[in-house]
């Protein structure tokens, strides 16, 4: 609570600065986060790994059908993304990421870079050190955060109500032992499967609007007892008894 409070009062005097300055284009981000602190404001033409950072927490945020590249280049894409971001919450949305975007992203996000809501011991079940599936560990582990952000931004678009994770990374003695496919994108930290309210079929046709491309649900082989989301190179989302 307290680091919350400090960093809304770091807000407020940047912004106030801001603008007795004139300009809140060339402002610097005047306070530190304990996973990641952007130090400029980000707009289209921007580059580098504080824009990938930025895309990461922005990647819930496509639109329909879309998936947002994390690639560290401010396009037209990340600049609608930021929109719909702030739109989201209630911010100016200019597509601009300045001190009121990066502050909320403060908020919502923990000191190892999860957002509020999720944690990555949620998101592997499995071994503890994210070891034996389709990629090294590291690979993994970044992708379930990516997966985390977007699952963040479908459950605020839920009405901020909570997601039951059932399910995450997987090695592959895991995923054999639950039966799961043998190319499941679990195996890369990319899969993720949900229970519980809100319905799974509230889950499926809401995250077609945040970033998955792989959204499976009721109706579908194996997917009547659980919503699955993940991310793959092409679209395939099947959950016939929601009418997807």
């Amino acid at each position: 609570m307290l680091r919350r409070l400090v960093r809304v009062l770091l807000t407020i005097v940047m912004v106030a600065s801001a603008a007795v300055v004139g300009t809140v284009a060339t402002a610097g981000t005047a306070q530190a986060d304990g996973c990641y602190t952007w130090n400029r404001v980000l707009s289209q033409g921007s580059s580098g790994e504080d824009v990938r950072q930025l895309q990461i927490r922005v990647a819930g945020y496509p639109g329909y059908g879309a998936v947002l590249a994390i690639d560290g280049q401010y396009g037209p894409a990340t600049a609608a993304a930021v929109t719909r971001f702030q739109q989201a919450y209630g911010l100016s949305a200019d597509g601009v990421a300045g001190p009121q975007t990066v502050g909320k992203i403060y908020d919502l996000q923990d000191n190892d870079c999860t957002p509020i809501h999720f944690t990555y011991a949620e998101m592997n079940r499995c071994n503890s050190d994210w070891s034996g599936g389709a990629v090294n560990a590291a690979t993994a582990r970044s992708n379930a955060l990516q997966q985390m952000w977007k699952l963040e931004a479908l459950r605020h678009a839920l009405g901020d109500r909570p997601l039951n994770t059932s399910s995450g990374f997987r090695s592959y003695s895991c995923n054999s032992a639950v039966g799961g496919a043998a190319n499941s994108n679990h195996l890369y930290g990319r899969g993720i499967d949900l229970v519980g309210s809100p319905t799974f079929c509230q889950i499926v046709t809401q995250a077609r609007n945040h970033g998955f491309n792989e959204i499976l649900g009721p109706g579908y082989p194996g997917h009547n007892d659980h919503a699955h989301l993940g991310s793959m190179s092409s679209r395939f989302w099947s959950a016939p008894s929601c009418g997807i």
